[in-house]
């Protein structure tokens, strides 16, 4: 695994600022509606947790990351107050299915705002959860903690597992030599490939299931119109 120490070594020798402004990027991204489904962010922050070179590098960047991560969460709220139900018909919401809007506003209703810390490693979910609490008009007071432990765990998450995995690369490399290298970076990128295709195709059929008419409130607040959602009254005339 001569390789991956090599890329391990390049990011440590990077400035510090450097490496949490860009852990910084994809964990706000990781989280913000709609882009969090396609940027990598947990890989990223596993890879530089596994660079930090110090406790006090490590520290620095799990409090960075639950930040940048809460704050993509903000994303999500403040679209969600300011547009309402209209979100999911208007770019980015409309790239994702109703099936996955159904899902994150059943979790808001049963679980109120801490759905946003409870659908935290939930995909897809995760990243529309806030959103569907700015819809509601869940009291800020109420979503910022929710938000911040939600972060903070996922930050913990990937940091410290980035770390130990980090600490475990010269091991593995005694062990399973540059040969066995070859064949479990075979095997992790087949992996991802089936897990990929299973989740997509999995997806593909909520959406073909979901319903036709969409919930135009969340009950338990019950502050959004569903005048977007009413049919047209007026006809053309011939």
């Amino acid at each position: 695994m001569s390789w991956i120490n090599g890329v391990l070594d390049t990011l440590s020798d990077l400035p510090t600022p450097v490496v949490l402004l860009a852990a910084a990027a994809f964990s706000t991204a990781e989280s913000g509606l709609g882009v969090g489904i396609v940027v990598p962010g947990e890989t990223v922050v596993l890879v530089l947790g596994a660079a930090m070179d110090s406790p006090v590098a490590l520290v620095s960047l799990f409090l960075v990351v639950g930040v940048a991560n809460s704050a993509g969460d903000h994303i999500g709220y403040l679209l969600g107050r300011r547009y309402g139900q209209r979100l999911r018909d208007i770019y980015p919401g409309r790239l994702i299915s109703p099936a996955n809007w159904d899902r994150a506003m059943e979790a808001l209703q049963r679980y109120g705002a801490w759905a946003v810390f409870l659908t935290r490693l939930l995909p897809i979910v995760r990243t529309l959860t806030p959103a569907t609490a700015g819809m509601a008009k869940v009291p800020y007071p109420r979503f910022l903690p929710a938000s911040l432990a939600g972060a903070y765990m996922w930050s913990a998450l990937y940091v410290f597992a980035g770390a130990l995995a980090g600490a475990s690369v010269e091991r593995i490399e005694t062990v399973i030599g540059n040969t066995g290298t070859v064949i479990l970076v075979v095997l992790v990128v087949l992996a991802l490939v089936v897990f990929t295709r299973r989740r997509r195709r999995a997806e593909a059929v909520a959406s073909s299931t979901a319903p036709l008419v969409r919930r135009s409130a969340v009950p338990a607040h019950g502050d959004e119109s569903s005048a977007d959602c009413e049919p047209q009254t007026g006809g053309e005339r011939s």
